[in-house]
């Protein structure tokens, strides 16, 4: 079951990311999914635009894989963990280009998810396979 509830949760985080994809509001005056400006790269114009939406790209594919490995999908079960650290990378690096304060709980769980696999080695690769 926890197996289960890890992967479905790497999905969701992931998924989330597809935010930067969808339209804003008409009606939002602040929207945090916003790939048009950053407040690290300014004047980047339509190749910052491109440099989100790969980031974006890496970040849901990869933690979608991710929870797909942990499930125990063939070609997957053994590089969940890679997927996860480079999906939680992207993330950080795409949550802090595109920084909104809204963000703060996405960042707080990549760098989690970053910090577990990377320097706790938790969760283990055995974990996936039970």
């Amino acid at each position: 079951m926890w197996r289960s509830l890890f992967a479905l949760f790497l999905v969701a985080h992931g998924l989330i990311h597809a935010s930067y994809l969808s339209p804003r509001p008409a009606d939002a005056k602040t929207w945090p999914f916003e790939l048009g400006h950053s407040w690290l790269l300014a004047g980047g114009g339509g190749n910052l635009r491109v440099l989100g939406l790969i980031l974006v790209v890496i970040t849901a594919v990869g933690f979608v894989l991710a929870g797909l490995g942990v499930l125990g999908v063939p070609f997957l079960h053994g590089a969940w963990l890679v997927f996860g650290g480079v999906a939680a990378g992207a993330s950080l690096l795409l949550l802090g280009l595109f920084w909104h304060p809204w963000l703060v709980l996405g960042m707080v769980i990549s760098l989690g998810i970053l910090f577990s696999i990377l320097w706790q080695r938790w969760p283990s690769a055995a974990f996936a396979g039970s």
